[in-house]
């Protein structure tokens, strides 16, 4: 293991910051007192009416100019707030007389005042009566025991005269447990910080060393690389249902294992089976390297090939969306594929004809589907467009298609139609759905858990011709198939890996 990695150092770092500031934090808890604080500050002190000795712009107001004394009149906007941590309640102000503060405007004379709250705060109005303390004379304003929750203010408008702006202005009293002092607040109507400087600065500190681990860990490649990585070039062919597998297996061992090249060219089980044995009879070299997929085990004339089970696979019937059928025994599924249903009323369906699409000869779909379902071949071909009958003595219209993607698409297209296919391929297609055999679906889940008796199902085989070197990149790519990153694709793609110990029992019986 690489202890000096970028990943421990910040996950060290960020372990001492967390741990050395909450035992700084429970310090502080125990160790310094929860204190009860109100602050206070000058938010305006304006000059009004004809008096500018302060030298500042003004406005001339004629109500200043004609009531005696008040040429030289300013306006005062006070602020007084909760600035500590608990709430302060109308005991806490030590003051002996009934006000719990006073105000002290220093060569000045009051000569009004008045009160505003912030909304939610109406209740704070009850406390500036006379009753309460609120008085005021000459240059002195007593100011009630106002009970202040945290963070809660209110504002105090004074009308002054005989003094310029600019005098000092203070507040005078007591907090049980605590202490009043003038604070300040870049705009005036700023809230307190929730959190203070060293809280904000170490919640900082964690927030940066916590997003940059998690981008290392998300950023970091900790996939191992297939064991024996090799070079060269390598062609898979065969099945078609299992192309879509073959290609992200390609793509990732590509990306993985650098200097390989995986070329996957899919006509077919039975094609690809005949395509392999004929190369590696030509080649000098052994082995050719080439693999092929599969349905099903290879037939029997092929002595050469060497088997690899990778994967069980399901399969299913489907029907255009036309036909409601949900379910269907396997007697009627025979009965379909023998011409002897022609209309989709005989079974309970709609009044239209029977149009079976299937695949050609080399299919290992069909070859699945003919030994597993149907316990024989399939009819004639009597269709070349799948909708009209080249034969008119045929009981049905049959056509063979190349690929399960065409057959699913001619399936999706015309009313009455039905086909057979992978399960993964056949699942969230528009246009038709899925048919059940015997009352049991086709489903992976059931399959892996035993508890499925459904027939339609088979070992997909990856066959080289002989054995490849351990060396060369067929047998490094098998390999690769059969763990870890691999099995995970075949899994993505609704295949049960043989790999697994459920995969191993049921591709062990074959």
């Amino acid at each position: 293991m690489e202890w000096l990695s970028a990943e421990n150092v910040v996950a060290v770092g960020t372990a001492v910051i967390g741990v050395v500031s909450s035992a700084v934090m429970v310090w502080y808890e125990r160790r310094v007192p929860r204190r009860k604080t109100v602050g206070y500050r000058v938010q305006m002190d304006n000059p009004i009416g004809d008096g500018v000795r302060s030298g500042r712009a003004n406005v001339r107001l004629g109500l200043f100019d004609e009531t005696p004394g008040m040429s030289d009149a300013t306006l005062v906007l006070l602020r007084i707030e909760n600035d500590g941590s608990q709430s302060i309640v109308g005991e806490d102000y030590t003051s002996r007389e009934r006000h719990g503060l006073t105000a002290v405007f220093t060569d000045r004379t009051i000569r009004g005042v008045s009160v505003t709250q912030p909304p939610g705060t109406d209740h704070l109005m009850d406390h500036f009566t006379p009753a309460a303390g609120l008085s005021y004379e000459r240059g002195i304003l007593r100011i009630p025991r106002v009970p202040l929750n945290r963070g809660e203010h209110f504002k105090l408008l004074v009308l002054l005269s005989g003094g310029d702006v600019g005098c000092p202005v203070r507040i005078v009293g007591g907090i049980r447990d605590g202490e009043v002092r003038p604070n300040r607040s870049t705009t005036p109507d700023d809230k307190p910080p929730l959190f203070s400087r060293a809280a904000r600065l170490i919640t900082v500190l964690l927030t940066v060393c916590v997003v940059t681990l998690a981008v290392i860990v998300v950023l970091r490649d900790d996939t191992p690389p297939p064991i024996g990585c090799e070079r060269g070039t390598l062609t898979v062919t065969g099945s078609t249902a299992f192309e879509p597998v073959a290609r992200e297996l390609a793509e990732k061992y590509e990306h993985d294992c650098r200097g390989a090249t995986i070329t996957v060219d899919t006509h077919g089980s039975t094609a690809g089976v005949r395509e392999l044995d004929t190369e590696g009879r030509a080649s000098k070299k052994g082995s050719p390297a080439l693999v092929a997929l599969s349905d099903g085990p290879k037939p029997g004339d092929f002595p050469h090939l060497r088997e690899n089970r990778i994967a069980v696979s399901v399969f299913t019937l489907v029907v255009n969306d036309a036909v409601p059928v949900r379910n269907l025994s396997l007697t009627d599924v025979r009965r379909l594929y023998r011409g002897e249903i022609t209309n989709w009323k005989q079974l309970g369906g709609p009044d239209r004809p029977v149009l079976l699409v299937s695949r050609d000869a080399n299919s290992g779909t069909r070859q699945v589907f003919q030994r597993r379902v149907l316990g024989r071949g399939e009819i004639a071909n009597s269709s070349l467009d799948c909708v009209h009958k080249d034969d008119a003595t045929a009981p049905v219209a049959r056509c063979e298609l190349d690929s399960t993607e065409q057959v699913l698409d001619t399936v999706a297209k015309l009313p009455g139609a039905i086909g057979y296919s992978e399960l993964n391929d056949a699942t969230g297609r528009r246009g038709l759905h899925r048919i059940s055999l015997d009352g049991h679906t086709a489903s992976v889940e059931d399959l892996e858990h035993g508890t499925s008796a459904y027939p339609y199902r088979e070992i997909e085989y990856a066959y080289t011709y002989g054995q490849p070197p351990a060396d060369s990149l067929a047998s490094s790519f098998l390999s690769y198939i059969s763990r870890g990153s691999g099995q995970d694709v075949i899994r993505t793609h609704g295949h049960l890996p043989c790999g697994t110990p459920v995969g191993l029992r049921i591709c062990g019986a074959g």
